[in-house]
């Protein structure tokens, strides 16, 4: 009984999530923490990157290694410390406006690189923690305190862009299927190169369309069709249904990490533990004097 309350604790820490109650982080938080146990893997293996906004948060509640990036700016830190230590699991957790409004461009230069690590979007349609504003993936229409008469622009589709950008692994979840959402998570840390998990959640207290009930009317899990996701232009098709929402795999295909093509990168150890060997510049610099 001792070790099952031990196996169970691994990823826990002694504080206590401040979201407000029914918000969808608690699911996300609960299948990350279910996903890496099931990975068998262990905290200090385990670096989790964090966005700014609610779903960064997480940072005090798994107990893993953990850094809290600047606004839009989680991924480059996740690659660079998939880089300089190519032996742990790296996972980057932030919001769809973290992602996919200041950091849109770190997003798109990471699929395309195809860096090492897992990349989880708590996508609830607003800004959270700035009290409800319009946010890259609201919907046309949506009526926010800074958009009171409607948003203009078509919302930010992630699942679609990544496939655009060449993603060798594309995902979404639910934060209302959690369960489902566990294997999901565990399909995308074992993907060699970049994954994406965008996962739909309700925002309780400022997106008042987006609930648990809209998502439950549309979302059907892609696992229970003859669904194959081997085919790229079959998973845009996928990403881009707005009636209905697939959750689940849409795309995976072969995949080689962005750090095993770059030439004299030693990945046996941390970059910490290596020796580094002097070299002669000196003909380099000359070059350019």
């Amino acid at each position: 009984m001792a070790k099952a309350i031990e196996k169970k604790d691994k990823f826990h820490t002694d504080k206590s999530p401040t979201w407000c109650p029914g918000c969808g982080d608690f699911s996300i938080w609960m299948a990350l923490k279910e996903a890496l146990e099931k990975l068998q893997l262990e905290p200090e293996k385990v670096v989790i990157v964090y966005g700014i906004g609610c779903s960064g948060n997480m940072a005090n509640y798994v107990r893993t290694y953990g850094f809290h990036g600047l606004h839009g700016r989680a991924l480059p830190v996740g690659e660079a410390v998939k880089m300089i230590n190519p032996g742990m699991t790296v996972i980057v957790v932030g919001g769809d406006g973290d992602g996919l409004g200041e950091g849109i461009g770190h997003f798109l230069h990471s699929v395309r690189g195809n860096h090492d690590l897992t990349y989880i979007i708590h996508d609830n349609q607003v800004y959270g923690l700035t009290t409800g504003q319009t946010a890259p993936t609201s919907a046309k229409g949506f009526v926010t305190k800074s958009t009171p008469f409607g948003v203009l622009e078509e919302p930010v589709n992630a699942a679609a862009l990544a496939l655009a950008a060449g993603g060798h692994f594309v995902a979404r979840g639910f934060a209302g299927e959690q369960m489902h959402l566990v294997d999901t998570l565990v399909r995308a840390i074992q993907h060699p190169g970049f994954s994406l998990v965008d996962v739909l959640q309700p925002c309780v207290t400022f997106n008042d369309l987006n609930t648990y009930a809209w998502f439950f009317e549309r979302i059907y899990k892609l696992e229970e069709s003859e669904y194959a996701p081997n085919d790229r232009m079959q998973a845009m098709v996928k990403a881009m249904e707005s009636a209905t929402l697939p959750i689940g795999v849409m795309y995976e295909g072969e995949s080689t990490p962005y750090h095993l093509g770059v030439e004299g990168l030693d990945i046996s150890k941390p970059l910490a533990e290596q020796k580094l060997k002097p070299r002669n510049i000196s003909t380099i610099v000359e070059h350019y004097l």
